[in-house]
């Protein structure tokens, strides 16, 4: 949650909790279990409510050397209720046929699917498969292209989640890819296109498993998925968790709770946060904890591109998607990464109708070769273009200094805000006062006797001038210049507002 999600702790926290019930029970530390597809169905769905489709389908077992038939064709579909709301569920069945996918699993798969998409019911994938069944041929691929062809549509209409709890290769690997989160199982969850031996073969690279495709992989480096669990029990929470804040369907209301204030020591703490040095760093989790719902956040891709914050949270008891800049890690700036992670993000809350809060303090993109090559220009774009297409209540605060063009990216006016507001320290310009000044001022600082003074003093002048928030708010391209105190109640307002014009 807010104050341990992407810090470290969480995992300490956990792994001595884990530890600690191992002494208990005096038993030596063993691998976390792991269960059958039907138990893992169990344990995601409220007890007694799971409804199984096509239970006896049977696999084409002839090809497999096997006179006995087999009900379920490695896969087990249907739909039950996941806190109360109705969810459909995949669950691959690794014992048989190492969980590959045929023509049969492909068709209980798809009808499933489309159930969901029909009846308007977020989708959870358990994954555990080797990939298309080799045996089948073209049969078993497209099969696989049927699913993924479905998972593009119910993207448009339903919230979907995959989780990784076995192997996921080969065309089995581009399902979980296709659909909005994807939570994979540490030691057990891989997810890769070509296997450690299908590599070997064809480029001579020895790489083991977890190397090729686990989930500090993929959590941590490629992107590819957005969470890591301990074990399959912390996942399938983590799944109940993000189902708790979507809608059931792009067409449905929010699912609402009662409100929740912050912890009075967090909001109390908010007219102190933030360091009056622009260049000194501070915890947005910190801001984040004095306006939230009880100070909590479930963050997605803690890991990945960290100078830009994002997850889930309650507003006065509104499911909110927050967008915030981090200025502990690389002072809050924007590059390709934290701009393809913020696109994402703020793409799905798009869809979803959930509506989202900025947070701002972003010293401007990452310069460099480096960044050009890696497309910074575009994936700043999708960026912009995710805001702009998000039709849901969008609320800025910017907290500190917000310049140049990550200040139009990061939820400005320009792109469609409902409301901004600034805090009274905060600085919005092209660029840093210092910067500015050495620009707009070559010359005089050449030929002062003391440049250093007069850069001080050009500054001084150009930040109460130019980059002051009350000069925008002047301009009308910010609402208001707010105390940080005042920050939740300005926003449970504006949200309750916005929320209401859209109904």
């Amino acid at each position: 949650m807010l104050s341990l999600e992407g810090t470290g702790i969480e995992d300490r926290v956990r792994a001595g909790v884990l530890e600690r019930r191992r002494a208990r029970t005096n038993a030596a530390p063993r691998a976390p279990r792991t269960f059958s597809a039907r138990e893992r169905v169990e344990m995601l769905m409220d007890p007694g409510t799971f409804s199984e489709v096509e239970a006896f389908r049977r696999a084409r077992v002839a090809q497999y050397g096997s006179t006995t038939p087999t009900d379920g064709d490695g896969v087990i579909v249907g739909w039950g209720f996941v806190r109360g709301r109705q969810t459909a569920v995949v669950a691959h069945d690794f014992a048989f046929a190492g969980g590959s996918i045929g023509a049969g699993f492909a068709a209980k798969v798809t009808r499933i699917q489309q159930l969901a998409i029909d009846k308007r019911m977020p989708i959870v994938y358990l994954n555990d498969s080797g990939g298309a069944r080799i045996h089948e041929g073209i049969e078993a691929l497209n099969g696989c292209g049927e699913i993924m062809a479905l998972n593009v549509v119910a993207s448009r209409v339903v919230p979907q989640v995959s989780v990784i709890m076995g192997p996921c290769a080969g065309a089995a690997a581009y399902s979980p890819a296709l659909t909005d989160w994807t939570i994979m199982v540490r030691g057990t969850g891989q997810m890769f296109l070509t296997g450690p031996e299908v590599v070997r073969a064809a480029t001579g690279e020895h790489v083991e498993p977890e190397e090729l495709g686990g989930a500090t992989l993929h959590t941590r480096s490629s992107g590819v998925a957005h969470l890591e669990a301990m074990d399959e029990e912390d996942a399938l929470s983590q799944v109940r968790q993000l189902l708790s804040f979507f809608p059931q369907s792009s067409a449905a209301d929010l699912p609402e709770r009662l409100p929740a204030t912050p912890l009075p020591a967090r909001a109390h703490a908010l007219s102190d946060l933030v360091p009056s040095n622009p260049r000194a760093a501070f915890d947005m989790r910190d801001v984040l904890a004095g306006v939230l719902d009880a100070s909590l956040m479930f963050e997605v891709m803690p890991a990945i591109a960290p100078s830009l914050l994002t997850g889930f949270a309650r507003l006065d008891g509104l499911p909110v998607g927050v967008v915030a800049s981090q200025p502990l890690r690389k002072g809050g700036i924007l590059d390709a990464a934290t701009a393809a992670k913020g696109a994402r993000f703020v793409s799905f809350c798009g869809r979803f109708g959930i509506p989202i809060l900025t947070f701002v303090d972003v010293p401007g993109f990452l310069p460099g070769s480096a960044e050009e090559r890696r497309g910074v220009i575009t994936h700043g774009a999708a960026l912009v273009a995710a805001y702009v297409d998000a039709r849901v209540p969008k609320l800025t605060v910017i907290v500190r200094k917000a310049y140049g063009g990550a200040y139009i990216a990061l939820g400005s006016r320009a792109l469609g805000a409902d409301m901004t507001w600034a805090w009274p320290q905060a600085e919005i310009a092209v660029m840093g006062p210092e910067a500015a000044v050495g620009l707009l001022h070559r010359r005089r600082l050449r030929d002062a006797g003391d440049p250093k003074e007069m850069r001080a003093e050009l500054a001084a002048d150009y930040r109460q001038r130019v980059t002051s928030p009350f000069t925008a708010a002047e301009l009308g391209l910010i609402d208001d210049v707010i105390l940080p105190e005042e920050t939740r109640e300005r926003l449970v307002a504006a949200l309750h507002l916005c929320a209401r014009s859209l109904t």
